[in-house]
């Protein structure tokens, strides 16, 4: 098995969930090679080898300096073609999403999507993925090579092996229609601590708050903690907190080592968006709420009472 994984980036720093894969498609075995896609990017692909990546290719253009997509599809094309890759893994996101469909359509090729895991049956690469609300995993497979696969986001992390990867810039033509889209303005999101992806603690708040006003308090009780705020996706549909602060499963999926829900339920939705955090503690007023079947530690009544009362406690903890 021959290997490219898609090494996404953002503000000069490789993306975790690109890595995760990265590490992962190295634990299969065979070659692992990765490709970084963008200008004033050639310094990045040497971090790529302590992830386990052999040979890292470059393609440093200014035709993409910008996060399109149809670009990125013209320059892995030419990669996949000439390195004779079988296999072109993902960590999914918006743009890389865009990408793997683009490069599925180009190459005729088939694309598993929504994947929580990689395993090799019989010599044969198999895809996991949760189907029926996550309720039940199905084997995926594909018919033909390349394949291609999205990675569900934190799915895998990063396991850093050691090693100098082999450099190796390359060149692509550009269609003309993949140059007909210009990016007019791309804005970033201002936010204070670390995001919900990278966060070792995070404090998520549900339809329990009782509105947006009941944000402030799990902020607080986050900042306490030096953590992150999430939300589940009743609260964000009503407007209470930013979309991109989601864990679910149309949502971030996320694995932090201390995932606090205050006021949520725990509906399926939600749970496989977190299930994975080492630990869970749950704040509900409802004993039969169902998070308390997979919480680590539950604690039942006001949470209007109980959070500012923990976020003091622990001030004072860190105080001494």
């Amino acid at each position: 098995m021959k290997t490219l994984v898609f090494l996404e980036h953002h503000e000069g720093v490789l993306q975790k969930d690109s890595l995760g894969v990265l590490s992962k498609a190295v634990s299969l075995g065979g070659e692992v090679e990765a490709v970084v896609l963008g200008q004033g990017v050639e310094e990045l692909a040497a971090g790529a080898g302590r992830f386990g990546a052999t040979r890292v290719h470059v393609m440093d253009d200014v035709l993409l300096a910008a996060p399109l997509p149809q670009p990125r599809v013209d320059a892995l094309e030419t990669l996949v073609g000439e390195g004779g890759f079988d296999t072109v893994l993902f960590a999914a996101s918006v743009l890389s999403a865009d990408v793997a469909a683009g490069l599925a359509a180009r190459l005729g090729a088939g694309l598993n999507y929504d994947l929580t895991d990689l395993v090799v049956e019989d010599g044969q690469l198999v895809g996991k993925r949760p189907a029926l609300g996550d309720s039940v995993y199905v084997d995926a497979g594909w018919t033909s090579e390349p394949r291609l696969a999205l990675v569900r986001s934190g799915t895998f992390e990063p396991s850093e092996t050691g090693g100098s990867p082999d450099v190796q810039a390359y060149e692509s033509r550009f269609q003309d229609f993949s140059l007909a889209a210009t990016m007019v303005e791309q804005a970033h999101e201002e936010a204070e601590g670390p995001s919900i992806e990278d966060a070792e603690v995070i404090v998520a708040g549900g339809r329990g708050l009782g509105g947006p006003e009941g944000f402030a308090q799990v902020e607080e009780l986050a900042k306490a903690l030096g953590g992150a705020v999430a939300a589940t996706r009743a609260v964000v549909d009503a407007g209470w907190y930013p979309y991109a602060a989601q864990v679910g499963q149309t949502g971030k999926t996320v694995s932090p080592k201390l995932y606090v829900a205050v006021g949520i339920s725990g509906a399926i939705q939600h749970k496989v968006g977190m299930q994975s955090s080492a630990l869970i503690v749950a704040i509900n007023k409802d004993p039969n709420a169902p998070i308390f079947e997979y919480a680590d530690f539950g604690v039942v009544g006001d949470l209007n009472e109980i959070v500012p009362k923990l976020t003091e406690l622990v001030r004072q903890r860190r105080a001494a």
